[in-house]
């Protein structure tokens, strides 16, 4: 087992609670779907946080496959994927046991707990940046990671997050969510074409 390998089969469970949560609380919500306002924030916001996910997960291949075993590294990884994963249970909301009517509004609850998520999706982020920081000081080759479209894509990103976490104003956060989503969405497209452009891959025939 590579060093690798060990890191991500801690990193990934725990990520992986985080996926399971987010999709479990979205699930409970279907479940009791005759009593759920549904609106549009709080599955605009779960589409985010998801999309932000396999963001991480690729950032643990790009970023730390070539990392040596350290045990410090799998604290780093506890505390990262450990405050994803608070803001992934706490993006839908906990329903209640079956034969009590009281109604779930989910726009209700996303201007509740908007604070909490934007802010631990920023807060798990700039701990990637940090992490990245410092290496670019003591690394040319991860000087030269830190380019102009990254630092302007961290920018945007942690000025929406913030906004989200923040501002008083509701079409402020609004207008956060709206962009966090495109740039989000925008990146995956981006992803997409990459893949598209570089041909299929060849199946394991007979294997």
């Amino acid at each position: 087992m590579s060093a690798f390998e060990f890191f991500f089969s801690f990193y990934g469970l725990l990520l992986g609670l985080s996926v399971a949560e987010l999709v479990g609380g979205f699930a409970r919500v279907l479940h009791e779907r005759q009593r759920v306002r549904f609106g549009w924030l709080t599955p605009l916001l779960a589409l985010f946080v998801a999309v932000d996910l396999v963001t991480f997960w690729n950032q643990a291949w790009v970023f730390f496959r070539d990392a040596p075993f350290n045990p410090a590294l799998l604290l780093v990884g506890l505390i990262i994927a450990a405050t994803f994963y608070i803001a992934a249970s706490i993006t839908f909301p906990r329903v209640t046991a079956e034969g009590v009517e009281t109604a779930i509004d989910l726009d209700a609850h996303f201007w509740a707990h908007r604070g909490v998520v934007f802010g631990c999706v920023f807060a798990a982020n700039a701990m990637v940046w940090l992490l990245l920081g410092a290496l670019a000081g003591i690394s040319e080759a991860w000087a030269a990671v830190w380019t102009p479209r990254l630092m302007l894509g961290v920018a945007l990103f942690a000025a929406c997050t913030l906004a989200g976490a923040f501002a008083r104003q509701r079409g402020v956060v609004i207008a956060a969510l709206l962009v966090l989503l495109v740039y989000a969405l925008w990146n995956m497209a981006r992803a997409a074409s990459a893949l598209f452009a570089a041909g299929v891959w060849t199946p394991a025939v007979g294997s």
